[in-house]
């Protein structure tokens, strides 16, 4: 099974007649995703994709029976409309938005603490279950159903693992883009342990990048539970020179802090296996299912 969404999972769009937001869920529709709704004060009442528009997500939510939301509002706006989503006690809000002010995804955390919301994002590609449903803006081409689970820092990086692991017959059971920027919802630890706990997930790829403590919290994860699920780790900007800006605001390592050198050592010495080039990911994981089998037999 999947986690954060089912096949019955009900989806609203906050945002859903902006451009963007109209061409993404469209492919969502395409998908099979079950997109009920869309969220844009002032428009409350028309319909756009063949979709109901509300005033509210309260509205939306009473209507519709949706529990789930996609959030594509501009940045100065987008922290607002995630703490509308957690104020009406939807289960999961996945917000694609880049470069939302820190301050205002500050109170986003204070709002999340004790309420029942999953945040994934800001500056996410969002949520994939193949043959389940869509809530983002990556691509399903190379997507199969399998039984890899996926936890991602990168996007790009992201669309390279999905097509590795499809082409050496894993397949993914989720793919989540927990978000680029320093402070947001779920971490890397957060979406390992509900891959560690779902029954039909065999294996488990994380994808990091300099910046943030994000795999050291990880590797303390993995190193406290010892999961007999193997683990298999890519984590990018080896290369990259110290205290310079690599790609987005998470990607930032200074003083030694939050390089790949640290990283890395934190994760091997947890027991993940970790690969230290892209290329390599599929292939490592299949190898290292295939010794865990002969462990287990």
């Amino acid at each position: 099974m999947a986690i954060l969404i089912t096949p019955d999972t009900k989806v609203m769009c906050q945002g859903l007649t902006g451009r963007a937001a109209t061409f993404h869920c469209g492919r969502m529709l395409s998908y099979g995703t079950k997109l009920v709704a869309g969220v844009v004060p002032g428009k409350g009442g028309r319909t756009h994709l063949d979709l109901p528009i509300f005033e509210s997500v309260g509205d939306a939510k009473a209507a519709t029976g949706a529990t789930a939301t996609l959030v594509f509002v501009p940045p100065d706006r987008a922290a607002a409309a995630i703490i509308e989503a957690i104020e009406a006690e939807l289960d999961l809000a996945v917000c694609v938005t880049e470069r939302v002010p820190v301050l205002d995804m500050v109170r986003v955390r204070q709002a999340l603490a004790g309420s029942r919301t999953r945040l994934v994002g800001p500056n996410s590609q969002g949520v994939l279950a193949p043959g389940i449903g869509q809530l983002g803006v990556m691509s399903t081409v190379d997507a199969r159903r399998g039984g890899i689970g996926i936890a991602s820092r990168s996007a790009s990086l992201t669309s390279e693992v999905v097509l590795q692991t499809t082409t050496a017959g894993l397949g993914q059971s989720t793919t989540v883009g927990v978000g680029g920027d320093p402070v947001h919802g779920l971490s890397l630890a957060d979406t390992v342990e509900m891959f560690l706990a779902d029954n039909e997930t065999e294996g488990i790829i994380v994808v990091g990048e300099i910046g943030g403590s994000e795999e050291e919290a990880v590797a303390a994860l993995v190193g406290a539970r010892k999961p007999r699920k193997p683990i298999v780790a890519l984590v990018a900007g080896r290369h990259a020179p110290p205290e310079r800006r690599m790609g987005h605001a998470g990607a930032l390592a200074t003083g030694g802090a939050g390089s790949a050198a640290s990283k890395i050592s934190a994760l091997e010495r947890a027991g993940v296996q970790v690969v230290r080039d892209a290329s390599q990911v599929g292939t490592t994981m299949r190898e290292a299912l295939r010794s865990s089998a002969l462990a287990g037999s």
